[in-house]
């Protein structure tokens, strides 16, 4: 009897570094979260160490340590771990958090989550824990999607779900729903290698043992494949099961083992089978291979193994079936520097090759690696990763590309969000794509998708962005005094980022005198301090002012000016009762008609005009009130005969015209002036003045 033990047999990485926790943690007041594996035998193992399981947090003493499985759990026993200040040790299989990760992501995002997968099992529950929207698990392609057509779902998997189960219902969900279907095909790559090696042993071996724990799941999956190629196939959860007189007739036994079963399991299966019959013969799934493949004609594209033979200068020979010699050309052989003696050193080694010609047959060592690292990238692209490709043209549909062997496809749909005319202007362009799907038609196409990769980028802007002004708006107040960059100006005022927030200086806020550009008060790039005038969380909008933080003209006056002194202006208003003189960017000072010369005037246009300069004297200052009276005639020798007309020496008409031309005397209009914030000398003062004059 042959028996063959397939190649992918016994604990996944995942599982063996729970149980190697397990078994080297220490024991004391120390908890696993549920069965750590779907194996009796492994489980009272761990329990003789003294670890106990519970089955809910809260059964777990406070500050205990607990152990978390392999499977993983919901995000909301992280927490309750935190409360209860409890020694996490997290066993999670990586290949898990990854799902974790895209159906956080994915449900943060509003999606709705589709897991393909058994509703109890423990990784399902611990994924669904992980979701914030709508959840829905699936674990057959004959159930009813027509409730998910309107929305918009991310689909993901069970690590150890069928892959032939999990395409069908992808190509179900694509059928029905109407909106975007994200697929993330997170089957372990473990689980498929395990799946594709339990197809292929059933399918050449009479009989196939399946071995591992009853309730396991990948162990379960892996007995119905094995039983869909092959008529007579045994569950056994351990050596206790096994009985030799259901296969004795058989040539060729399979033996297949769960990614939950240890390797001394399957060592007790076949030490049984040894015992019970002297001419078994044990051999890898590997090696069986490597011998049919020997009887088979080559077909391109296929691995074999081949021993070398001998060198030359052009390359090695090498025989796969111990008669025909090949050679594989130096060009091709897998190293840094070919050498002939190096590999004449190297005759009888076995190497792996790749038919990549026939008639005559070509092979290549160097395709071999390529097409492996080709897997494990592909095996990373269905995770999830990100990659990137050079855009090698175009079609009808979208865009075409490669990654390594690998033809790639981008629907127009998929380069970015909205319609794509001009497809052409991609070609040569580099291009971020996560996998959609793989077809497998033919030759293995990725189609892709680079809009997906742009709008997560884009939400995750603007959520942080949101986050930003949430925090800003929290911080901020009308009265705060902040620190900005200017970024920008325009003709209206100044756009200042105060802590990444974009806050508008109007112009009209930059000086007290005004400006009439806002560079000439402030200068792009650099940072000043303004004060919030008005915040508006509605529409986003907060306005600052920079002139709030200086003093005003009338705050320095009094610094710069007292009642005697000697001033220069510039006349810039000329009423009937005085001329307004400019001492500086927001200082006025009124000279009353009777102040601006010793001779009576009609109108102080006689004498003035609009931007003449002028020296006066400061007859009246209150800095408080805002106002200064000036005298240009102080400043001005008397004349020894001064002409001095009051009202009643004009004729009566022009009384009488000087009347009807203004509503108010010179006492109201005087009156008017000094209410308005210019004045400081009264009209009694100011006649007062005239009769000593006279």
């Amino acid at each position: 009897m042959q028996v063959i033990v397939a190649e992918h047999c016994g604990f996944c990485r995942g599982v063996k570094n729970a149980v190697d926790t397990a078994l080297s943690v220490s024991a004391e007041n120390t908890y696993v979260l549920g069965e750590l594996i779907h194996n009796q035998d492994v489980v009272k193992l761990i329990s003789a160490r003294g670890i106990r399981t519970a089955e809910r947090v809260e059964e777990v003493p406070d500050g205990a340590t607990l152990l978390i499985r392999s499977h993983g759990v919901g995000k909301d026993v992280y927490e309750l771990c935190e409360k209860r200040h409890l020694r996490v040790i997290d066993c999670t299989c990586g290949f898990v958090k990854n799902i974790q990760q895209i159906v956080e992501r994915k449900s943060a995002e509003g999606k709705t989550i589709v897991i393909a997968g058994q509703t109890e099992h423990p990784e399902v529950r611990g994924l669904v824990g992980w979701c914030d929207s709508e959840s829905y698990v699936f674990s057959s392609e004959e159930e009813d999607f027509g409730f998910l057509k309107e929305k918009e779902v991310a689909l993901v998997s069970q690590t150890t779900f069928s892959a032939e189960r999990f395409s069908k219902i992808a190509e179900n969900l694509k059928k029905v729903c109407r909106k975007t279907v994200e697929i993330f095909r997170t089957i372990c790559y473990t689980t498929i290698g395990r799946q594709r090696d339990a197809a292929q042993l059933a399918r050449i071996c009479d009989a196939v043992l399946v071995i591992g724990g009853l309730n396991s799941s990948n162990t379960n999956k892996l007995y119905e494949i094995a039983a869909a190629n092959c008529p007579r196939v045994y569950r056994l959860k351990n050596a206790d099961d096994f009985e030799y007189e259901k296969i004795l007739i058989f040539k060729r036994v399979g033996v297949i083992a769960g990614a939950s079963t240890p390797d001394w399991q399957t060592q007790e299966v076949l030490f049984k089978m040894a015992v019970n019959d002297a001419e078994v013969q044990a051999t890898t799934m590997k090696d069986v291979v490597e011998e049919m493949g020997k009887e088979e004609r080559y077909k391109k594209g296929q691995i074999i193994s081949a021993k070398i033979v001998s060198a030359t200068e052009e390359g090695i020979y090498v025989s796969a079936s111990g008669k025909l010699e090949i050679m594989v050309s130096k060009d091709e052989v897998d190293c840094e520097e070919y050498s002939k003696d190096a590999y004449l050193a190297k005759v009888g080694e076995e190497i792996e090759v790749m038919v990549t010609g026939l008639n005559p047959v070509k092979l290549s060592q160097k395709m071999v690696k390529k097409v492996k690292e080709e897997e494990a990238m592909l095996s990373d692209i269905e995770a999830g990763a990100e990659f990137t490709v050079t855009c090698t043209g175009f079609n009808k549909g979208g865009l075409t590309a490669e990654l390594g062997t690998y033809p790639v496809f981008v629907p127009a749909k998929e380069i970015r969000s909205g319609y794509v005319k001009e497809l052409d202007k991609y070609t040569g362009k580099k291009l971020r794509l996560k996998l959609i799907e793989i077809r497998k038609e033919r030759r293995k196409e990725i189609i892709a998708s680079q809009r997906v990769i742009l709008e997560e980028e884009k939400q995750a802007k603007e959520a942080a962005k949101a986050e930003k002004e949430e925090a800003f708006f929290a911080s901020v107040q009308v009265g705060d005094v902040v620190e900005g960059k200017v970024e920008r100006v325009t003709s209206f005022g100044a756009f200042v980022s105060v802590n990444g927030f974009d806050c508008l200086a109007h112009i009209s806020d930059l000086s007290w005198t005004g400006v009439k550009q806002v560079t000439d008060v402030l200068e792009i790039g650099k940072r000043y301090e303004f004060k919030v005038l008005k915040v508006d969380k509605e529409s986003k909008k907060v306005s600052i002012g920079y002139k709030q933080l200086q003093a005003q003209p009338w705050d320095l006056a009094a610094e710069k000016y007292a009642q005697g002194d000697v001033v220069h202006g510039k006349v810039v208003r000329i009423v009937p009762f005085g001329a307004f003189v400019e001492l500086e960017k927001g200082i006025d000072g009124l000279v009353h008609v009777s102040q601006i010369s010793h001779e009576w005037l009609e109108n102080p246009t006689s004498v003035l005009s609009i931007g003449q300069e002028v020296d006066a004297k400061i007859l009246a200052f209150s800095p408080e009130e805002k106002k200064i009276t000036l005298s240009i005639k102080a400043l001005e020798q008397k004349p020894e005969t001064v002409n001095v007309k009051t009202e009643s020496d004009r004729p009566v008409k022009a009384r009488k015209a000087r009347r009807s031309s203004s509503a108010a005397s010179d006492e109201d209009e005087y009156r008017e002036w000094n209410e308005g914030g210019y004045g400081g000398a009264s009209i009694a003062e100011m006649l007062h003045l005239d009769e000593e004059e006279k």
